[in-house]
C-alpha cells in the first residue's frame, strides 16, 4: 500500500512537472537573428544581444548568430553593443508564445569622435528594413540572393522552387539551370560550402529539387567572381547553405498530388515493373549475371554453342509491353527538427532530418523526328521515381561551431519508346522499340568547423568533404523491325526483325558508372586596419579529387541464318522473337561489340589557393580584390588503353579579380567588376566511348583532344533601391572566351556522331535589366502596396568563329552553342488576408538558341523558343501553421521543337523547308498539396 501511493505520489510528481514544462514552452518565445557589419555584409562575432535593463544575454556566434531563449510575451527593448561600434537600442520587439521573432541587425562602426558615445535608437519595423537594405547592397560582387526569411513568405516548396525568383536564373527540368543565357556547363553549385557533383553522365546538371525549400538557409547566385569561389563558372555560380540548428523544435509534413494534361489517366505502355521500382530500386532482374562470360571470351570465339546459349538464357527474357493506366504524380515531405540549449554552458545541438518521396507518369505522345532519311513518329513512357533524405548535425560552443550535414539522393528513371515510321534510306517502313532503365543516386557528406581566433574578430573555417555518384543502366533493350513497301499484296508484307548483324543500335547496353569525390578546404578571415577603415584579408586552401570507373558492355543475339526456323522467328512479334525456345533452337549466336574504348577509368585533382583583401576607402568606396591559383590535372584511358584514347593534361591558372562598388547615395550602387574564370572538359566530354542515343539518333563520343576554356570577364551595374525588398537596376557585360567547349556534329564518316570540340575565337556581349517594385506608385491603396511585379531581361549577343579547326564546317561565324539571345522572366506578386493568402504568376521565355553546331554534313541543331506561364496560390490555415498549395505548371504547353534551320530564316517553318529533329507537346502541370508544421 505504501509502494502504491509512493508510486502515485511520483506519478502525479512527473506529471505536474511535464506539465508545468509544456505550460512554460508555450507561454514563452524566442528572438533570433544575425548581426552584420553594416558597410561590408560581415557577420560579427561576439557582439552582446541583450534585454534592455536586464542581465538577460547572449553573445553572437562565429556565423554572427544568436537566440534569446525564454522570453515572456509582449514587446521587449533589445540592445546590442559590440566594441569600437556604435551601441544600437530596437524598440518595439514582439515576442509572441511558442513563437520565434528574427531579429537581423546591422552594426555601424564609430567614429573615434563618438566612439564612447553614441547609441543608435530605433524600431523592430525600421531595423529589419535596414537588415534587408545591408543584405542587398553589401554584396561584394554582382549577384542575387534569397534568403531564409524570404523563402517562409513565399509559397516554394523545394531548392529549385526558390531558384526560379532569382533574377536572371531559369530552371529547366528541375535541374539545368540558364543563367545569362549561357548553358548549364558554365555553371556552378556549391552545397554547404563543397561542390555539388553533377548526377548527369553526359552534362553538368544537379538536381536542385532535392533539398526541401524549408532547410535552406539562403540561397545565392553569384554572376561575377571573386578569389574564394571555386572558378569553373562563368554563367554564375550557386551556393546553397542548409540549416544547421533550428530556432527552435518542429515537426512537418507535406502531401500531394500532381496531373499532366498529357499523361495522368491515359493508356501507359512499359515494361515489365515490379513492386521495388516505387521505392527506387530494380529489384535485380536486369542485371548483367556475375558468371556472364567475358568480352574476350566471346569475341575469341571460345565459347561453346551450349555456353553461349546458357548465356543468352540467363538474361532477362521478358520483353512483353504491358499496358496500364499513367497514375498522378505523387510526392511526400516529412521534416523533423530539433534544438538543445545547454543551459549551463550556453552551448547548442541542433539536428535536422528531412524524407522526401515522388512519384512520376509521364507521356511524350507523337513525338514528331522528320529529317534526313527519317520520318518518324515516337511515344515515349517514363516511370520514375525519386527518393531523398538529408540529415544535418551541429554543435555550437563558445564562438566556435561544428557541423556534420549529409544528404542522399535517388532517382529512378524506366523509359519505354514505341516507334513507327519509314526510312528513306533503306526504302522500308520501319518500327522500334527500346526498354531503358537508369538509377541514380548521390550521396555527399560535409564535416565543416569555424572557430575564432584571438580578439580581433578573425576566424578560421576548415571543410572536408565526401561525395558518391552511381550511374547504374543494368539492361538498355532495343530492336528494330522493318518492312518493304513493294512486298505490299504479299505474304511477305510483314515486319521482320532486323536481327542478322548486331549494332550499337540493336544491342542490350548494360553500363555502370561510380565516382568517388574527396574534398578539403581551410579560409582564414582576418579584419585589417587600411585607408583608416576596417578592412578584411581572407586566405584559404582547397583541393578536390575525382575517381571515376565507367563499364560497358554491347551484348547482341544474331540471328543464326542457317537455323531451320529463322524465318519463322524473324517474323515473330516483340513478345517471343528472343522466347527461350528460339535460344534453344540455336536461332542466335551470342555477340559482345563493345569497342576498346567503351570502358574507362579516369581521375582529376584539382588544388587551389587565393587571397583577398574587401578594402572600404573612404565612406562611399568598396574595394574586393585578389587573386587566385588553381592547378588542374586530369588522367583518362580506357580499359583497353590505347594512345589515341589517352588523356594526362596538366593546367596552372593565375586568375585575379577585381569587384569595385561605388554607393552613389543610400539607395544607389555603381559597380565594375573584372574577373578571368574557367570551364573545364567533363569525362564523359573526354572520352572516346562511343553510345548510341536512340532518341538523337546518332552517337555520343567524347574528345581526348579537348582543352580547357579561360574566360575573360567584364561587368558594369547600375543599382537602385526604392525600398527594402525592391530594385531597378542595370547591368553590361561582356565575355571573351579563349577554346570554348561546345558540342558539334562531328560526320566526317557520313554517319552522325555528337563531340565535342575546342572553339578558340567566341566573344559574349549582353545587357541585363531588373525591375522589382510593390504597385505603390500607381495608388496608395492598400491592394497596390501588397502587389509586386518584378521581371529580369537579358539580351545577348554572342560570335563564334571556327577557322582553325582545320575541319571543313558548314558554319564557320555562328552564335554560341547553348547561348540564348534573350531570356525574359516576368511575375507578379500578390498577398491577401494579412498574409494568408498569396498568388504568384510566372512567365519565362528563352530564345532560339544553337544546340549543337554543325558539322560538314549535318547542320546546326536549334531549338524554338517558347513561352512558359505558371501559377501559384498559397493559403495558410489552421494557425499559420498548415499551408494548401495550388500549381498550375507550363499553362500554355508550347512544343519542345528542335530542328534543323535549312532556310536560314531564323525561325521553325517546316513549310519552307525547315527539318524536325525533335517536337512534342510535354504536357501541363496541376497540383495540389498540403503541409503542416508542429
Amino acid at each position: 500500500m505504501k509502494s502504491q501511493l509512493t508510486l502515485k505520489k511520483a506519478l502525479l510528481t512527473f506529471i505536474f512537472v511535464l506539465g508545468s514544462v509544456f505550460v512554460f514552452a508555450q507561454g514563452t518565445g524566442k528572438i533570433a537573428g544575425t548581426v552584420t557589419d553594416k558597410k561590408t555584409g560581415e557577420t560579427l562575432i561576439g557582439v552582446s544581444v541583450r534585454i534592455a535593463g536586464t542581465t538577460k544575454g547572449v553573445g553572437t556566434d562565429v556565423d554572427g548568430k544568436y537566440v534569446l531563449p525564454g522570453l515572456t510575451p509582449g514587446k521587449h527593448v533589445i540592445e546590442i553593443s559590440y566594441v569600437s561600434y556604435a551601441t544600437k537600442k530596437i524598440t518595439d520587439v514582439e515576442v509572441k508564445a511558442g513563437a520565434v521573432t528574427t531579429l537581423n541587425v546591422v552594426m555601424e562602426e564609430a567614429s573615434s569622435q563618438t566612439l564612447n558615445q553614441v547609441v543608435i535608437t530605433g524600431s523592430y519595423k525600421q531595423e529589419s528594413v535596414n537588415a534587408l537594405y545591408a543584405r542587398q547592397k553589401n554584396s561584394a560582387v554582382i549577384s542575387d540572393g534569397v534568403s531564409s526569411e524570404s523563402i517562409k513568405k513565399s509559397p516554394d516548396r523545394n531548392t529549385s522552387d526558390v531558384l526560379k525568383r532569382v533574377s536572371g536564373a531559369t530552371i529547366q527540368d528541375n535541374k539545368f539551370v540558364v543563367i545569362r543565357g549561357l548553358s548549364d556547363r558554365y555553371n556552378n553549385a556549391t552545397l554547404d560550402g563543397a561542390s555539388l557533383p553533377s548526377t548527369e553522365p553526359n552534362r553538368k546538371a544537379f538536381s536542385f529539387d532535392i533539398v526541401p525549400s524549408n532547410l535552406v538557409d539562403n540561397l545565392m547566385v553569384s554572376k561575377t567572381a571573386t578569389p574564394d569561389l571555386p572558378a569553373d563558372f562563368t554563367g554564375g555560380s550557386i551556393q546553397i547553405i542548409t540549416k544547421d540548428i533550428p530556432d527552435n523544435n518542429f515537426v512537418s509534413f507535406g502531401i500531394g498530388a500532381g496531373y499532366n494534361t498529357a499523361s495522368t489517366f491515359k493508356d501507359f505502355n512499359t515494361g515489365v515493373r515490379n513492386a521495388t521500382d516505387y521505392l527506387g530500386f530494380d529489384n535485380g532482374d536486369k542485371a548483367l549475371p556475375a558468371n556472364f562470360p567475358s568480352r574476350n571470351k566471346i569475341i575469341s570465339g571460345n565459347l561453346t554453342n551450349e555456353q553461349g546459349i546458357s548465356a543468352m538464357k540467363s538474361l532477362s527474357s521478358d520483353w512483353k509491353i504491358y499496358n496500364n493506366t499513367a497514375l498522378p504524380t505523387q510526392n511526400y515531405q516529412f521534416t523533423l527538427g530539433r534544438v538543445k540549449n545547454l543551459k549551463d554552458s550556453g552551448n547548442k545541438l541542433g539536428a535536422l532530418f528531412s524524407l522526401t518521396y515522388r512519384n512520376a507518369q509521364n507521356i511524350q505522345q507523337d513525338v514528331i523526328r522528320d529529317y534526313k532519311d527519317f520520318d518518324y513518329h515516337d511515344d515515349i513512357y517514363k516511370f520514375s521515381t525519386s527518393v531523398g533524405a538529408l540529415a544535418n548535425f551541429a554543435y555550437s560552443y563558445g564562438k566556435s561551431k561544428i557541423t556534420f550535414k549529409n544528404i542522399y539522393n535517388r532517382n529512378y528513371d524506366d523509359l519505354f519508346l514505341s516507334r513507327s515510321g519509314f526510312n528513306i534510306d533503306r526504302n522500308r517502313d520501319i518500327r522500334f522499340y527500346a526498354f531503358d532503365l537508369m538509377q541514380k543516386s548521390l550521396f555527399k557528406s560535409t564535416l565543416e568547423g569555424t572557430h575564432p581566433l584571438g580578439e580581433n574578430n578573425s576566424k578560421i573555417n576548415w571543410s572536408v568533404s565526401y561525395a558518391n555518384i552511381v550511374n547504374d543502366q543494368p539492361d538498355q533493350k532495343k530492336i528494330s523491325y522493318q518492312r518493304n513497301p513493294s512486298d505490299a499484296g504479299t505474304a511477305d508484307y510483314v515486319f521482320v526483325g532486323s536481327t542478322g548483324t548486331v549494332s550499337k543500335e540493336n544491342s542490350r547496353l548494360f553500363s555502370k558508372l561510380n565516382e568517388d569525390n574527396f574534398s578539403g578546404g581551410l579560409n582564414y578571415t582576418l579584419p585589417v586596419k587600411m585607408f583608416s577603415q576596417t578592412s578584411t584579408f581572407k586566405a584559404g586552401l582547397s583541393s578536390i579529387y575525382r575517381n571515376r570507373t565507367f563499364d560497358a558492355r554491347f551484348i547482341g543475339f544474331k540471328a543464326n541464318n542457317s537455323s531451320p526456323n529463322a524465318d519463322e522467328i524473324n517474323r515473330r512479334p516483340l513478345s517471343t522473337i528472343y522466347g527461350r525456345d528460339a535460344i534453344n533452337s540455336g536461332a542466335y549466336f551470342l555477340e559482345d561489340i563493345s569497342d576498346d574504348a567503351d570502358s574507362y577509368l579516369a581521375h582529376s585533382f584539382t588544388n587551389a589557393g587565393y587571397a583577398m583583401l574587401d578594402n572600404k576607402i573612404g565612406k562611399e568606396s568598396r574595394l574586393v580584390w585578389g587573386v587566385r591559383v588553381e592547378q588542374f590535372n586530369v588522367v583518362l584511358d580506357s580499359k583497353v588503353p590505347s594512345p589515341r584514347t589517352s588523356v594526362d593534361d596538366n593546367y596552372v591558372d593565375i586568375l585575379p579579380s577585381v569587384n569595385y562598388t561605388y554607393s552613389l547615395t543610400p539607395k544607389i550602387n555603381l559597380r565594375a567588376s573584372y574577373y578571368r574564370t574557367l570551364a573545364r572538359p567533363e569525362f564523359r566530354e573526354l572520352s572516346s566511348a562511343a553510345i548510341y542515343d536512340y532518341e538523337l539518333l546518332a552517337l555520343q563520343q567524347g574528345n581526348p583532344n579537348l582543352k580547357e576554356a579561360k574566360i575573360d570577364n567584364a561587368d558594369i551595374r547600375f543599382e537602385f533601391y526604392p525600398q527594402a525588398g525592391q530594385i531597378i537596376s542595370a547591368s553590361a557585360f561582356y565575355k571573351k572566351f579563349h577554346n570554348a567547349i561546345e558540342s558539334f556534329n562531328a560526320d566526317g564518316g557520313s554517319s552522325r556522331i555528337i563531340s565535342f570540340i575546342n572553339s578558340d575565337n567566341v566573344n559574349v556581349y549582353g545587357v541585363e535589366f531588373e525591375f522589382r517594385k510593390t504597385l505603390d506608385f500607381i495608388s496608395e491603396t492598400d491592394f497596390f502596396k501588397r502587389t509586386t511585379f518584378y521581371t529580369n531581361l537579358s539580351f545577348i549577343k554572342s560570335n563564334v568563329e571556327t577557322l582553325n579547326t582545320g575541319l571543313n564546317l558548314i558554319d564557320t561565324k555562328r552564335p554560341m552553342v547553348g547561348q540564348a539571345p534573350y531570356i525574359i522572366n516576368a511575375g507578379l506578386q500578390h498577398s491577401f488576408l494579412g498574409d494568408k493568402l498569396s498568388f504568384n504568376a510566372l512567365y519565362n521565355r528563352v530564345g532560339r538558341k544553337l544546340n549543337v553546331a554543325s558539322g560538314a554534313l549535318f547542320p546546326s541543331v536549334w531549338e524554338a523558343p517558347r513561352n512558359v506561364v505558371d501559377l501559384q496560390l498559397a493559403l495558410k490555415v489552421i494557425k499559420n501553421r498548415g499551408e494548401l498549395k495550388f500549381n498550375a505548371g507550363d499553362i500554355l504547353n508550347n512544343r519542345i521543337t528542335q530542328y534543323y534551320d535549312n532556310n536560314r530564316n531564323k525561325k521553325y517553318d517546316t513549310a519552307n523547308g525547315d527539318e524536325t529533329i525533335s517536337s512534342f507537346k510535354p504536357g501541363s502541370n496541376y497540383g495540389l498539396s498540403f503541409s503542416y508544421t508542429f
